[in-house]
């Protein structure tokens, strides 16, 4: 595969730098990095800002990641948050609730977990 060497970067604040990344000719940005004791993650969006990558290494899990483990999943960000909530209640396929992080999931019928987030 194509190694990405470290490229020209501009710090936001905090832990937020901007990369630049090309893939195939496309332009990625590496926009956050959020590093916590037992994980660190990255957020890579693309040029339109209209979609977001997140990708999450955990320190302590065990094995190769596997589709199975809900690891792996698309999220969406809910302009309207309590109906999504509440309509996703009223057809009871919420599976999963994070009141903590704001967020929740629900289960697809082919049993893959979508992570439904407030727009932030």
């Amino acid at each position: 595969g194509q190694k990405i060497g470290r490229r020209p970067q501009t710090q936001l604040c905090g832990d937020a730098y901007i990369f630049p990344m090309h893939f195939g000719g496309d332009e990625a940005l590496l926009v956050r990095r959020n590093t916590q004791p037992g994980f660190t993650i990255v957020y890579l969006r693309d040029q339109t800002g209209h979609f977001e990558l997140e990708l999450t290494w955990l320190q302590d899990h065990p094995q190769k990641y596997d589709l199975g483990e809900c690891e792996f999943h698309l999220a969406f960000a809910a302009s309207d948050f309590e109906a999504a909530h509440k309509k996703h209640q009223e057809m009871g396929c919420i599976c999963y609730e994070n009141d903590a992080m704001g967020i929740y999931f629900i289960e697809d019928p082919d049993g893959y977990w979508l992570e439904i987030v407030p727009v932030r």
